[in-house]
């Protein structure tokens, strides 16, 4: 690998790198709670039939997610693009994804039954092709601007920054507008869909503008070595990537399921979606002070060792709250604040985790002698979305297991027990399954990290 002449990750470096998770998530986490609820209060979909169709739109992530790394890859093989090899895509993208966002929430209103359903199959299709265009880039870019860990701690402490700003706004705003306008009606929905797709596009803007990349493959990593079936050697010989993608799967399966069945937890069982919004805000001072203590903590700690025990913390804090629902009637607020915590730990791992992308993808030129920062992002991607149909689509049908009606004003009592479980228990059971992804499978030790350190400086000679 070699590198450029410019060294030294700047504040606009950082700040820059923030933006892209912001941008990013303004519009993709409105994808969970609020689009499932929008498209079964709203427009009225039966609940099996759209955990059907979040299938069949992941399917379609399975293929686009690692073909858009890899074809990245070799097109900057090929050309050797000077503005970068990631940096090219974010500019292409980010309009794309504002105007397909904008589509989701509007477009579909227009039209009823089998209408309804291709229209709004079609327009997800789109915007989730301009994700993926957007996505893979900008999470590559990470170990295309860093050259050490220490930098690469930081630029993951600015992800994890930028992802909590995408989701919070979202997160506090959305709740309280659709209510304002009411949970069956599609104008707070609309509202919220183009106001995030507004400021998630300038934001996205900033964040072409303030990166940089700084590292670049090698001149011989050219287009003819690099191979669409080079994630299979990837995930036969690197061990660290096969942890990273367990982790993804479980981690993500629990981040969606949550945030899918947490607008239906709080209009059931409480009958006020608005607690949401609240318990959001009361866990916001627990997620600011984690995201401030990560760099600090990363510089003394080992990274993998810190992940491990915020996962275990978070799978701990679920459980707990569950033997709370199964005793007393837990205050919505306390409900929120423990639910907010203790995901929130296993998110806080996620804020952690994009350091070790880079470290896998260090340690996969290590043994392949081939940097493919895309291919290998792509595929991480894909383990993610896996993990998002899994949520999403668990928690869809389990609504329909429980017994889940949508245009009912109340629920049944096996309804609200079943919501529980799915909203707390399965949740701390896939926080833990992410807690041992590291601890049995990722296999990066010092000294491994020794021989990666000096073949990287001989590299450069």
């Amino acid at each position: 690998m070699e590198q450029n002449t410019k060294t030294g990750l700047t504040k606009k470096h950082w700040f820059g790198y923030m933006c892209g998770d912001w941008g990013g998530c303004m519009t993709f986490t409105l994808m969970a709670g609020i689009f499932t609820m929008y498209c079964t209060n709203a427009l009225g979909i039966d609940p099996t039939l759209l955990g059907t169709l979040v299938i069949i739109w992941t399917i379609w992530d399975a293929i686009n997610d690692p073909l858009m790394g890899a074809l990245m890859d070799k097109a900057f093989a090929r050309r050797r693009d000077p503005r970068g090899k990631f940096r090219p895509w974010l500019l292409r993208a980010t309009p794309l994804l504002a105007v397909t966002a904008i589509a989701l929430w509007t477009v579909p209103t227009f039209f009823e039954g089998i209408s309804l359903i291709v229209v709004l199959f079609s327009c997800k299709i789109l915007y989730e092709a301009a994700y993926t265009m957007f996505n893979i880039p900008m999470g590559s870019l990470l170990s295309a601007m860093s050259t050490n860990d220490v930098e690469r701690a930081s630029l993951s402490s600015a992800r994890g920054a930028g992802s909590g700003f995408g989701n919070a706004i979202p997160g506090i705003a959305a709740p309280m507008i659709i209510a304002a306008f009411g949970e069956r009606e599609t104008t707070g929905y609309m509202i919220v869909g183009v106001s995030c797709a507004i400021i998630g596009f300038v934001v996205c803007l900033m964040h072409y503008a303030m990166t940089e990349e700084r590292t670049t493959a090698a001149a011989e990593t050219d287009s003819g070595n690099i191979k669409f079936t080079d994630i299979l050697t990837v995930l036969s010989k690197n061990r660290p990537f096969v942890a990273l993608c367990l982790h993804g799967i479980c981690n993500c399966t629990m981040q969606y399921g949550s945030i899918t069945l947490g607008m239906y937890m709080y209009s059931a069982v409480y009958h006020d979606v608005t607690y949401q919004s609240i318990s959001s805000i009361l866990s916001a001072p627990f997620m600011v002070g984690a995201m401030v203590a990560v760099p600090f903590l990363c510089k003394k700690y080992d990274l993998q060792k810190l992940i491990r025990g915020s996962l275990l913390i978070g799978g701990a804090v679920c459980g707990l709250l569950f033997v709370l629902h199964l005793v007393v009637d837990v205050n919505p607020l306390l409900h929120g604040v423990l639910l907010g915590i203790g995901t929130g730990m296993s998110m806080v791992s996620v804020q952690m985790q994009w350091g070790l992308v880079g470290e896998a993808i260090d340690y996969n030129e290590y043994i392949t002698g081939k940097r493919t920062e895309g291919s290998i992002y792509g595929t991480f991607n894909l383990s993610r979305r896996i993990g998002q149909t899994i949520g999403q689509g668990f928690a869809l049908y389990a609504l329909g297991w429980i017994g889940y009606v949508g245009t009912a004003e109340t629920q049944a009592s096996a309804t609200i027990f079943g919501l529980k479980v799915i909203c707390v228990l399965v949740p701390a059971l896939f926080i833990l399954g992410s807690w041992a992804a590291f601890k049995y499978v990722w296999n990066i030790t010092p000294e491994i990290r020794d021989k990666i350190a000096a073949w990287k400086t001989e590299q450069q000679r």
